[in-house]
């Protein structure tokens, strides 16, 4: 008999959709999240958005990738509350993958306690992604040991995506020889329309600064899709996304790049 409930199991456990890929061994995407803080504009307690990490997960996952999450200082994260499908504002209700993740105990308790960034061999991992939402604004600009990681991802020529406003981490990121990594390159971002339609629904200004500005001073040749339409750029290996909605086509364009 236990023989018999062993054979079911193995069956039970094979049944899930088949995907060709290039390779046995699995590839490792790192996924990185703010860690909660609170936003001094506003004074909102605030987080990363839900959907620039469920989307991602689903994708990535779906075609067999590994993926890790991290935080800059390790442990609990949250999300926006605007990000929360289940919010009573309903901002995200339509979003049915984030819904999916947080009715998943086995996913949430992966927020309960995130590996932080600089305890992790990131030689282990083939990509990096970095989120957005409304802590990166706040906590992300400045956190050298997020930008010791892109740096370290991005000359070991391995893909390095950041989107939404995750992309207040790539403004003051210099490679080894002092210049900045967004130099020269094609970029997207959460874009100044976007800001100031939050700006407005808001009653004030939200964030302390915009990324499309910031980009812009440090020479990116700065490109966005539209306001809240999902676009994605790609320049050599270093892949921006430009707000919440766009998360899933980042997700893709690295599953291209990383050739799975």
């Amino acid at each position: 008999m236990a023989a018999d409930t062993d054979t079911d199991t193995a069956v039970a456990q094979d049944h899930h959709m088949r995907v060709d890929t290039v390779s046995s061994t699995p590839k490792r995407v790192l996924i990185v999240v703010a860690n909660p803080t609170t936003a001094t504009t506003v004074g909102w307690p605030v987080g990363f958005w839900g959907a620039e990490l469920t989307h991602p997960w689903y994708e990535l996952t779906e075609r067999g990738i590994e993926v890790t999450i991290a935080s800059p200082d390790g442990g609990k994260v949250v999300m926006d509350a605007l990000s929360d499908p289940r919010d009573p504002s309903k901002w995200s209700s339509e979003d049915l993958i984030t819904m999916g993740f947080v009715n998943t105990p086995e996913l949430m308790a992966r927020l309960e306690s995130t590996a932080r960034l600089g305890d992790l061999d990131v030689d282990g991992f083939d990509a990096i992604m970095v989120a957005g939402g409304l802590a990166p604004m706040f906590s992300f600009r400045d956190n050298e040991a997020l930008h010791t990681a892109l740096r370290h991802f991005y000359e070991a020529e391995k893909p390095t995506a950041i989107y939404c406003h995750g992309t207040a981490a790539l403004i003051d990121v210099k490679l080894s020889d002092g210049s900045y990594l967004v130099e020269g390159k094609t970029v997207t971002g959460f874009s100044n329309a976007e800001e100031d339609y939050s700006d407005g629904f808001v009653g004030q200004r939200v964030m302390p600064f915009r990324v499309q500005d910031e980009l812009e001073a440090r020479g990116a040749n700065y490109v966005q899709g539209g306001l809240f339409k999902a676009f994605v750029v790609r320049d050599g290996r270093l892949i921006t996304g430009q707000q919440q909605y766009s998360g899933r086509k980042v997700a893709q364009e690295l599953i291209t790049t990383l050739g799975v």
